[in-house]
């Protein structure tokens, strides 16, 4: 059985982006999704004075390893301030530290929403023209704007977005 791994780029502890992103996952069919909490990989701000002092944290190489073990990624990025949050930034700067091509080719499924019109589409083009040079596959993205309108009982609401979603996981799941 194919396995995913699915997260929001936030630390939130109601973070609307892990909401998508689980929701995301339940429309995968026949596949083993464990759904990760960027809490639990706390990691001290990255610099390269503290890598030299402490080295790279256990935390980092645990979420790569993740990233190495599954067979795709499902990926909601929270936007602050038109970029990654920096919860998700230090992540990557750290994972980065271990392999530059941090996400070994797996094809993704690239999401973000807010509570705004844009729903997270500054974060999804930085990320869209980034993630590439780090080796990630990305086969769809996808944007929920205004997510308390379009979102609610754990599911988007509104028909064409929620169309519009479930044909992109149907691509996703193909890749994998």
């Amino acid at each position: 059985m194919k396995k995913v791994i699915a997260f929001a780029g936030s630390n939130s502890k109601t973070s609307i982006n892990k909401q998508l992103a689980v929701y995301a996952s339940s429309l995968l069919e026949n596949v083993d999704v464990n759904i990760l909490d960027l809490n639990d990989f706390e990691l001290p701000l990255f610099g390269v004075d503290l890598e030299s002092e402490i080295g790279i944290p256990e935390k980092a190489h645990d979420f790569l390893n993740l990233i190495k073990d599954s067979d795709g990624i499902i990926l909601s990025l929270a936007e602050h301030n038109g970029a990654y949050s920096t919860a998700f930034k230090n992540l990557f700067d750290w994972m980065t530290r271990i392999e530059s091509k941090t996400f070994y080719g797996k094809p993704m499924l690239l999401l973000a929403t807010s509570p705004g019109g844009r729903g997270g589409q500054s974060v999804l083009e930085i990320a869209s023209g980034r993630f590439p040079f780090h080796n990630a596959e990305i086969v769809e993205t996808f944007s929920l704007p205004f997510f308390g309108e379009h979102f609610a009982d754990n599911k988007i609401t509104d028909s064409g977005f929620n169309a519009d979603l479930t044909k992109k996981v149907a691509t996703f799941q193909n890749a994998l």
